[in-house]
């Protein structure tokens, strides 16, 4: 590109985007952590803009096909945790295909597995992630098109998607009753990739039911480990957080294998993706843009997948208790590692563990799979209930 007068197109800054003048990071000496990088406020304000940016940033989007061809075509007021559940989850790939030092750079050439992962969340029935393929698959799970989810129906619904992603071959394991079983997820991570049918999503000659170029999967290669994604439904009060899990959720962000949150306020969900002092960091998808028109071979005008403004900030005290904690480990050394740092965690003073961290599956937990109960189970009912506050006059019932 030839220089010219005034800051380059291709190069955000603090100052070339006047990120500072929103004050979202005080003037101090306390870290700032995104997603298990910690960030000096005060030396590193490009890096941490840099860092935030690079994050793919789903929003309400308007104008896109009609979701099972009659249905809506935009998600505004309806979609704000689906799009949640698309951020968490495309991080969950970007740390999977193209590392967590990867950043996005406004107007440079991007890795082909970039376009590929974009891809995969685009508004169209043929991605794998889509807004179309949530809210269809969310049928299963017992709401209608167009109805809001909590986080518990999001990880479910991810989880089922995830299964057609043959390039990604994720193993993606839902912790419920507030336990994570380690034995579960090495036999789930070892296991081979299942088996998708292809009749399931549209396909063509040139390209995977899933929206990836054609070549893109392993070839049924079996691999010793698959890559975890963790997805931990979790409540941490009754109305509102109890203030005692503030340490152990801010630490969340601290580990190497941090997804980040979703969550947010009643009917209002956000992406929390870091934290300054006793602040959330957050991005929002409450900004309703235009759906991105593509097509076939040509690259993806993808600026409106990043945000590039201050992310929001929010107090953990005003954080609804429903929320749903992710982690990403790439290989069983990472998975090890996690483990290792949940335990510490557990040693320390003064913070309430969100979750408890078991070899094999206590005897007081039920032995069947809460995820195979049937819809019309007073069980399942329950169980989404107690994960999902949806209901203004929640209850919490006895499991």
């Amino acid at each position: 590109m030839q220089a010219g007068p005034g800051p380059s197109v291709t190069t955000l800054t603090y100052d070339t985007l006047r990120f500072a003048e929103f004050e979202d990071f005080p003037e101090t000496s306390e870290p700032v952590w995104i997603l298990g990088k910690k960030y000096s406020v005060l030396t590193e304000k490009d890096a941490i803009l840099a860092d935030v940016t690079s994050r793919l940033w789903f929003t309400y989007r308007k104008n896109f096909p009609a979701i099972g061809g009659t249905g809506p075509t935009s998600d505004t007021g309806w979609g704000c945790m689906l799009r949640c559940g698309q951020m968490i989850f495309a991080q969950a790939l970007v740390c999977r295909h193209l590392g967590r030092d990867w950043r996005w750079t406004q107007r440079k050439r991007q890795p082909d597995s970039y376009s590929s992962v974009l891809q995969a969340f685009l508004d169209r029935k043929d991605s794998c992630y889509s807004i179309h393929q949530i809210a269809q698959m969310g049928v299963g799970e017992g709401k209608s098109i167009g109805q809001w989810y909590g986080p518990n129906t999001v990880a479910q619904v991810l989880k089922k998607l995830a299964v057609f992603d043959t390039w990604s071959a994720l193993a993606v394991h839902v912790a419920m009753d507030n336990t994570v079983v380690m034995a579960d997820i090495r036999r789930l991570c070892r296991s081979g990739l299942p088996c998708a049918g292809a009749e399931a999503f549209p396909a063509d000659s040139e390209r995977h039911c899933n929206g990836f170029p054609a070549g893109a999967e392993d070839g049924g290669r079996v691999v010793p480990w698959r890559p975890l994604v963790l997805l931990i439904p979790l409540r941490l009060g009754l109305a509102d957080v109890n203030a005692a899990y503030a340490g152990t959720l801010k630490h969340c962000f601290r580990m190497p294998q941090s997804l980040g949150v979703i969550g947010g306020k009643p009917n209002s969900a956000h992406y929390f993706i870091g934290y300054i002092g006793d602040e959330l960091i957050y991005l929002d998808p409450h900004t309703t843009q235009p759906a991105v028109a593509t097509a076939d071979r040509c690259p993806v005008p993808d600026e409106s997948f990043h945000c590039q403004h201050p992310p929001g900030r929010m107090s953990i005290a005003e954080l609804d208790p429903s929320i749903a904690v992710g982690f990403f480990c790439k290989t069983e050394d990472d998975f090890n590692d996690w483990c290792q740092q949940v335990r510490k965690l557990s040693l320390l003073g003064g913070a309430l563990p969100m979750f408890e961290l078991v070899e094999q599956q206590p005897s007081h937990l039920a032995c069947p799979d809460v995820l195979n109960l049937s819809l019309d189970s007073s069980d399942a009912e329950r169980l989404e209930r107690f994960f999902d506050s949806e209901d203004e006059d929640f209850e919490i019932l006895s499991l």
